[in-house]
């Protein structure tokens, strides 16, 4: 069943944005399509509140009293009348005798429902069957502006987009930044050039309305992004249809690179604010960040409990933990202190290898967009930047005794012990050296790769972005720059190895997951606040070209 859509109450601006300004931190060709995103564009429209808004008290009853088994039910739910209603009545029936939270919410709200949970595999049909049935499974239409009757459209949290998207499935019933990418490389394999198209829309729709893409079409979201690929996309459409889509969408990607490079002139070498550090050699780099120091909205009990036990401030933890969000590795031993848990996490301290090579190849692709517009200036101020960028990144996360590239400690002025996946990415986004390359390659055969693919981190740590899970994006990236090296063999055992995984368990279960047990492929994937999410928007996309490129049935 598809999840209702709706647009917006252009007239509701009583409501605060939930973003505050940070604070600064001391460290220790073809005819021209018509842009999609215009330059001239208003900053920011008022931001829509988010549940916890919208529903004070309410929700933190619900969301403590732990009524629903996951968190992202009640922030997902529509309300079936105005929140000063639903308030009221609450104040009045809360305290009467018999009083069932659980009932009062089902009364008052329309629960989301899982559109997966509903279909059926066709097993017997085969691997390709369900790829090409599961895109119409996740689907769903374009969610246009409010009409002006739907006096209940400002208080859903989900966000209106002008375009069909995908969400990813099971418990994610919007759609998803980076998610999207990877499901995109699916669509791609599969013909559907114009979702392709709608997609990349929807993300332009987004840089344009609020300045950025959040981490997902929420409410809730609206104070993080996360790791920024529409580049990538982009880059996706041009390599078919031509360097005109690299005008179609500059604004759009000038407007998002302007988002992540926020303040970065005003800062002096060696501090930090919002996503951007400045190192003390002067250089510019970026990190994961959220604008907001409260627990998170769609896991919130998990969050007040987890900070009880953490030794930081509860404002310094919470943000951390969103930034983690903002990464898409929530949660991994690649964000805490060296064998400590999530207590210890400390997201907004690190450089990360894997967002400053997407905000490379950002730079990258704007130059490019520059050259076609007939703009050399522009294009070589660009190419100077990746070409800083790129200098600083090697410099600070190349480990030459490990051989790997590790996430940085700006704080500290170190670099991370730990060793993840993200390490692949200079090779994907070809940053690496030929030698760097090899030496990558080396590690990845020696200490990453697996019965069923390549596993995320060394540690086992209960956490779903730690061994011994293996997932969809970071398998193909790690393919993608391998391939990029001419590591052929290497590339071609890992792809094998994810592919006949995907197939096994997709024969055992009639199921793709969002995530795999890469270490015993017998074993369902486990860790995080979740239950393990069947669909899947991105493990269905890389699997698809996987099949094509090695011509796989």
């Amino acid at each position: 069943m598809r999840t209702k859509l709706f647009g917006w109450l252009l007239g509701f601006l009583s409501i605060l944005p939930l973003a505050g300004r940070a604070q600064t931190e001391t460290a220790t060709p073809k005819t021209v399509p018509k842009p999609v995103a215009e330059a001239a564009a208003p900053a920011t429209v008022p931001k829509p509140a988010s549940p916890r808004q919208l529903f004070p008290g309410l929700f933190e009853a619900v969301q403590l009293g732990r009524i629903f088994r996951d968190g992202k039910t009640f922030v997902d739910a529509a309300p079936r009348q105005r929140p000063a209603t639903i308030l009221a009545a609450w104040q009045r029936e809360k305290s009467k005798p018999g009083f069932q939270l659980k009932a009062f919410v089902e009364t008052h709200f329309v629960l989301p429902t899982d559109s997966v949970a509903t279909f059926r595999s066709n097993v017997q049909a085969g691997l390709r069957h369900q790829l090409d049935t599961l895109w119409t499974v996740l689907a769903r239409p374009a969610a246009p502006p409010a009409d002006p009757n739907d006096s209940l459209a400002a208080f859903r949290s989900l966000l209106p987009l002008p375009k069909p998207y995908i969400v990813p499935g099971g418990r994610f019933r919007e759609m998803y930044y980076w998610d999207t990418y990877f499901t995109m490389l699916g669509l791609a394999e599969a013909g559907k050039g114009q979702l392709l198209h709608d997609l990349t829309d929807n993300f332009a729709f987004l840089i344009s309305r609020y300045g950025f893409v959040p981490n997902g079409t929420r409410s809730y979201y609206l104070t993080r992004s996360q790791p920024p690929f529409f580049a990538s996309m982009v880059n996706l459409i041009a390599k078919d249809q031509g360097n005109g889509m690299l005008l179609r969408y500059r604004a759009a990607l000038e407007r998002e690179y302007k988002y992540w490079m926020l303040g970065a002139e005003q800062l002096a070498p060696g501090t930090a604010a919002h996503r951007v550090v400045r190192l003390p050699s002067g250089a510019v780099l970026n990190r994961y960040w959220d604008e907001s120091t409260q627990p998170r909205e769609e896991s919130y009990a998990e969050d007040v409990k987890a900070a009880k036990l953490s030794k930081q401030a509860p404002a310094k933890f919470y943000r951390n933990v969103r930034a983690a969000a903002a990464s898409g590795w929530d949660f991994s031993s690649r964000w805490f202190q060296p064998g400590g848990g999530l207590a210890t996490i400390q997201t907004t301290d690190l450089v990360p290898v894997d967002l400053n090579c997407l905000l490379y190849q950002m730079e990258q692709t704007l130059a490019e967009a520059c050259r076609v517009a007939g703009q050399p200036v522009q294009a070589r101020d660009y190419t100077a930047k990746a070409t800083r960028r790129r200098a600083a990144l090697l410099a600070l996360c190349w480990d030459s005794k490990l051989g790997w590239f590790q996430d940085y400690n700006w704080a500290k002025r170190q670099r991370s012990a730990v060793r993840t996946l993200a390490g692949v990415y200079p090779l994907a986004f070809g940053l690496a050296t030929p030698a760097q390359a090899t030496r990558v390659a080396k590690e990845l055969k020696g200490n990453f790769l697996r019965p069923g693919g390549l596993v995320t981190t060394l540690s086992k740590t209960g956490q779903q972005w730690d061994a011994p899970n293996g997932w969809a994006p970071l398998e193909y990236l790690a393919i993608e720059g391998l391939r990029r090296y001419q590591q052929l063999p290497l590339a071609d055992t890992v792809a094998r190895r994810w592919v006949g995984l995907n197939r096994r368990v997709f024969t055992q279960t009639g199921k793709l997951l969002e995530k795999y047990d890469v270490v015993n492929p017998n074993r369902p994937a486990g860790g995080g606040e979740y239950p393990l999410q069947d669909g899947f928007g991105w493990t269905n996309g890389v699997l698809l070209r996987l099949l094509e490129w090695y011509k796989l049935e």
